[in-house]
């Protein structure tokens, strides 16, 4: 705990909000903006400037990447709050949204496709997550928060190797091998 002190107070200053104040939504879709128009060159300026490695993804899966990836802060933010609050069902009820299942592997696995090294990066941040579910079972207070101090490793090694690449379906289907995502009418 004594080596956790000096991290605890910063962890609660930044994320742990009222359990009695709810939780706003992730946005959807974002509100028109003057800025999204790319002037000519500017995408290529910033690719010059970003030597991270693409992860071509195309648009409905960037966009569903993102809002997992807002989601997925959320849940750490619940995971600071409930552990602030000594709530341990709270930190493993929202470590279910980050934690490793069949059918996260295989988006990990699809969203990947086209960038070699990637889906293994995101299922280890998974199946690290769920560490900090095993601590929260042992209401083992420090052990969430040395969990989830690796968890957030992951996430932080993970964004500073890799950006999305938006594709049109042609390179998609170049880079990864597999057909385009089928569109369901639900």
């Amino acid at each position: 705990m004594k080596r956790l002190a000096p991290v605890l107070p910063m962890l609660l200053a930044v994320a742990c909000r009222s359990t009695d104040a709810p939780v706003p939504a992730p946005a959807t879709t974002a509100p028109p903006s003057a800025s999204a128009v790319v002037p000519p060159g500017a995408q290529a300026a910033l690719d010059r400037l970003d030597p991270r490695a693409d992860v071509p993804l195309l648009p409905m899966m960037a966009h569903h990447q993102k809002q997992n990836m807002r989601d997925h802060l959320l849940a750490v933010q619940e995971i600071v709050a409930a552990t602030a609050a000594s709530d341990f069902d709270a930190v493993d009820k929202a470590v279910g949204r980050i934690g490793f299942s069949e059918q996260m592997g295989a988006m990990c696995n699809h969203m990947g496709a086209g960038a070699p090294g990637f889906s293994a990066q995101a299922v280890a941040f998974h199946k690290t997550a769920d560490t900090i579910g095993v601590a929260a079972k042992k209401k083992d207070r420090d052990g969430v928060l040395l969990a989830l101090g690796a968890t957030l490793s992951t996430c932080t090694g993970c964004h500073a190797k890799w950006k999305q690449r938006v594709v049109d379906e042609a390179t998609w289907t170049s880079v990864s091998s597999q057909p385009p995502p089928q569109h369901s009418a639900h």
